[in-house]
């Protein structure tokens, strides 16, 4: 069965403060939910599939630390030699439901936005819906988007 994929990008506003834009991802997996929840949440399984198409084989390294208030982290070389690095802190953590946790670069730890991972059964499969906010500027949500559709196309790839 082919995937089903939707992209919304918007900026909302947020009790009268400035502007800030989101994303929203809404993607059918052919996977259980409990299957696409271990993607997201087991180390060893993150990190078989996280990074940009141009990650370095064998680079990405996945720490988590699964409760409300512990912390993730997830680092990876592209295939240029670049380093990134992203973490942050759950927040909500509902198993093969909800996940919703903080996100920052390691580069840039002061523009940390909000991550939610929804998963709902779909038939055999999972609808996740991936809703990203607070980002810095609609520059950050744009990459966000290029990435986000990179990563779940590799998501799906793995839970075949």
């Amino acid at each position: 069965m082919a995937t089903q994929s939707s992209i919304q990008s918007s900026s909302v506003r947020d009790a009268g403060l400035a502007t800030k834009p989101s994303l929203t991802i809404k993607r059918r997996l052919n996977a259980a939910p409990a299957k696409v929840y271990a993607a997201w949440t087991d180390p060893q399984k993150l990190a078989a599939w996280f990074g940009p198409s141009k990650v370095r084989e064998g680079s990405v390294q996945a720490e988590a630390d699964l409760r409300v208030g512990g912390s993730y982290r997830i680092s990876f070389h592209a295939t240029d030699g670049e380093y990134s690095q992203v973490g942050g802190v759950y927040r909500e953590i509902v198993p093969n439901e909800l996940l919703v946790m903080s996100w920052a670069w390691h580069s840039t730890p002061e523009r940390e936005s909000q991550l939610t991972i929804s998963l709902k059964p779909d038939g055999a499969g999972t609808l996740l819906t991936l809703h990203h906010e607070q980002f810095f500027n609609e520059a950050a949500r744009d990459g966000h988007e290029k990435g986000w559709t990179e990563l779940l196309d590799k998501l799906e790839r793995s839970l075949a």
